[in-house]
Order: C-alpha cells, then sequence, then structure tokens
C-alpha cells in the first residue's frame, strides 16, 4: 500500500509535463530571460513570468520546483555558439567573431550582469550559467586558435594564446562600466586589430 502511494504521482507528472509544447516552453523560457534583463535576477518572479507567459504560476511550479531551476532550465534551453565561424585564417575568424559578438552584446552583457552575483551564490545556475554561454564561447574560440595552429599561422605554445578567450569576453564586461555603453561590432573588431592579433604577432 505504501509503495503504490510513493508510485501513483509519477504518471500524473509525466502526463502534466507532456501537455506543453516545446514551443510553449519556449516562449516560457523567452520571458524569464527578457525579465532578468530588464529586471535583474532577484527581482524575477514566477508570477511575473506567468503574467509575461500567459499562464498559472502552478503550470511553472510544475515544470521547475524553484526560481533557480527555471532560470537554469531556459539558460540551457538557448545554448548557442554565435561564432561558429571558419574564415580561412586567424585574423578573419576574430575579426568575425567579434561583429558577431558585437551584434548580440546588449542582450548578453545584461544577462551576464544580471545574473553573475546569483550564479556566484547557487552552484546549480553557475552551472548552467557556463553550460549556455561560456562553453559555447570557449570552445568556438578553441576551435579558431586549434585551426590557426594546424595552418602554422601561430605556434602552438605562443603564450598570449591561453588569454585570447579572457581578452575577447573580458572586454565584453568591462566597456559598460568604464565607459557606458556596450561593446558594439565595431568597438570589438578595433579590439582585435589593436590588442589581441598584435598581441600574437599575427596581421
Amino acid at each position: 500500500m505504501t509503495s503504490q502511494a510513493a508510485e501513483g504521482p509519477a504518471p500524473v507528472v509525466a502526463s502534466r509535463r507532456s501537455k506543453i509544447t516545446p514551443e510553449r516552453e519556449q516562449e516560457y523560457f523567452d520571458a524569464v530571460l527578457v525579465q532578468i534583463r530588464e529586471c535583474g535576477y532577484d527581482a524575477l518572479t514566477m508570477e511575473g513570468v506567468a503574467a509575461s507567459a500567459r499562464c498559472s504560476k502552478s503550470t511553472l511550479y510544475r515544470q521547475w520546483k524553484t526560481k533557480p531551476q527555471f532560470v537554469a532550465a531556459a539558460l540551457r534551453a538557448n545554448r548557442r555558439a554565435r561564432f561558429a565561424v571558419d574564415t580561412g585564417s586567424l585574423a578573419g575568424d576574430l575579426r568575425a567573431a567579434a561583429r558577431a559578438i558585437g551584434d548580440a552584446s546588449g542582450q548578453d552583457t545584461r544577462l551576464l550582469q544580471a545574473l553573475g552575483h546569483a550564479a556566484m551564490q547557487d552552484p546549480e545556475l553557475q552551472e548552467a550559467l557556463r553550460d549556455a554561454i561560456v562553453e559555447p564561447e570557449l570552445d568556438a574560440f578553441r576551435g579558431m586558435i586549434r585551426r590557426a595552429v594546424e595552418r602554422g599561422e601561430v605556434p602552438a605554445d605562443h603564450p598570449a594564446l591561453q588569454y585570447v578567450p579572457a581578452q575577447m569576453m573580458g572586454v565584453l564586461r568591462a566597456r559598460p562600466v568604464l565607459e557606458g555603453r556596450y561593446a558594439d561590432p565595431e568597438y570589438l573588431v578595433g579590439f582585435v586589430e589593436a590588442a589581441v592579433l598584435p598581441a600574437l604577432g599575427v596581421t
């Protein structure tokens, strides 16, 4: 009797989850990320997302038990590499990456800023942030560097190679603080040409 009672809710939960289509689920994820960008993580509420997505709060709580779980799921659902480019040269790849990063810098920088403190307090959220935004971009940079080494454009042991991701991702966070403006494509391409390529000895 006890065993049946313990196992009974499982089919109900599965049934309820199946009612949400992937398209509808993505609407929920989009709504939560928009609210984080606009209001910050601390001000985010399930009630606010429910109102924005035109659903009941209970619908969200059935799917994701806590706010961190919901945000982590939304981040992972939007995982992507913005600049999986291969122009045939390291300089071309870095310029193309700079343009792609710059095009999305406003949205992504706001998201990173809004989640930064919360992610440091919540391991699950921190892992989701790395999975969704940081790791795809690191993988793209590693691919650029690997191809450049294979083509003989830069030696594998060049000391500046390991700092390329930190340079590119760091300037995104730094410009809004230093100048009050996001790092747009023009600014990032200029940064690549003036700082990153010379450090690598690439023209």
